[in-house]
Parts: C-alpha cells; sequence; structure tokens
C-alpha cells in the first residue's frame, strides 16, 4: 500500500450538495431556541462538527447533554430532507469510477456523524467504491484539526504524503495542510480565494470538473 496513491473526499459540499438541507435544518433547531441564524454564520462554520458548531452558537450553554439534543434534532431534519433522493454532486459516479480504475486507494473523511455518511452513501448507491469511511464519531477532534484526515490515512496504509484530499470548506482544507497532504478544492460553497489562502494546490468550480490527474500528478 505504501506506494499507492489515496484519495481522501469530504462528504457534504464535495461528494453530496447537501448545504441547503443544513442550512433549513439549523435554522429549525436555532429559530426554536430564539436564536436567528444568518447565511455567513453558516458558511463559517462549514466543516466544523455539531460541538464545535453550538459552541460558537450558544457559548457556556452548550453543555454535553444541550450539544446532544440540539444535535439530534438538527440530524434528524438533515435526513429527513434528503432521505428521498440523495443529491450526489455530479460527476461523482464518475470521478470514483476513473479514480479506481487507476487503481487509487478513496476514503471519505468528514465532520459528519455516522448515521449521516450511511444515509450518503448506502442511500446514493457509493459505498463500494471506499476503501475507508472516518466520520466525527471516530475521531477525537473534527476539522480544523487533521484527526479526520490522519485516521483516513492510517485506515488506507497510505503515508499522508501520498494522499490528496478533495474539500470544500476553508476549515477542512486547513485540516488537511495540518495532515500534511495536498487538497484539490471545489467552489460549492466558498470562493477559490478563501481555499486558496488556507492552501489549497488548486481550485475548480465543481466535483464535476476534477479529473484523475488534478489528484493523481
Amino acid at each position: 500500500m505504501q506506494n499507492r496513491r489515496a484519495v481522501i473526499f469530504d462528504m457534504d459540499g464535495v461528494l453530496v450538495l447537501s448545504a441547503p438541507a443544513h442550512w433549513a435544518a439549523w435554522v429549525e433547531v436555532a429559530s426554536q431556541r430564539g436564536l436567528p441564524l444568518s447565511r455567513a454564520q453558516f458558511l463559517s462554520w462549514n466543516g466544523l462538527t455539531n460541538q464545535d458548531i453550538c459552541a460558537r452558537l450558544w457559548g457556556g450553554a452548550a453543555t454535553p447533554a444541550f450539544v446532544a439534543q440540539v444535535a439530534a434534532q438538527k440530524e434528524s431534519s438533515f435526513r429527513a430532507r434528503i432521505a428521498g433522493a440523495v443529491p450526489l454532486a455530479p460527476g461523482c459516479r464518475e470521478l470514483l469510477g476513473e479514480l479506481r480504475g487507476r487503481g487509487a486507494l478513496l476514503a471519505v473523511g468528514t465532520s459528519a456523524p455516522r448515521e449521516n455518511v450511511d444515509l450518503v452513501l448506502d442511500g446514493g448507491g457509493i459505498r463500494a467504491s471506499f476503501d475507508a469511511v472516518v466520520h466525527a464519531d471516530l475521531v477525537a477532534r473534527g476539522k480544523p484539526a487533521p484527526d479526520i484526515f490522519l485516521r483516513a490515512a492510517e485506515l488506507l496504509g497510505v503515508p499522508p504524503s501520498r494522499c490528496t484530499v478533495i474539500e470544500d470548506a476553508p476549515m477542512g482544507v486547513r485540516a488537511a495542510r495540518a495532515a500534511g497532504m495536498a487538497v484539490v478544492g471545489v467552489m460549492t460553497n466558498h470562493g477559490a480565494e478563501e481555499l486558496l489562502d488556507e492552501g489549497a494546490r488548486a481550485v475548480l468550480p465543481a466535483l464535476r470538473d476534477v479529473r484523475p490527474e488534478h489528484l493523481l500528478g
């Protein structure tokens, strides 16, 4: 495995165009607690775990019990919104097939909880494409810490220097760079400058524009 190349995919905003459903779910749970949200706030925490998001929104009131309640409600609302038709990103299946055809090892590295990952991978019919899956429940720290990506490399048996990450969020790019991995960004929810500033080596408009050469070169 040491000589093979690996590609690690973030999930939300990369494999699946889930931002509208996440936004609606956060607005729902926050408004029920008397907290208005702005779109700018939502984008600023893109890539963070629910625990970190709740700490930003509610500060010291975000006790473990409070976070667990908010997260359960928000994620249930999110899954209900995409369960009927998982919105895989255009070009997703094709890129996964091309990379596997070139012998690359593939992993998912996401701050999302396991239930969301299961829905996307199984509901979207893409689980078989991946050799490893790392979600928030498997690491001590979420992004921008490097734990998620380092765990993915460990499971794949590939050194970080031979891994390339696909990310749509500045926090995710920062995490991948902290893990010692190259990053290709996609502008699903953030502009090119934001992703390049965090260390992405290239940024493309969308997943359908990404070619194996961008990731394995």
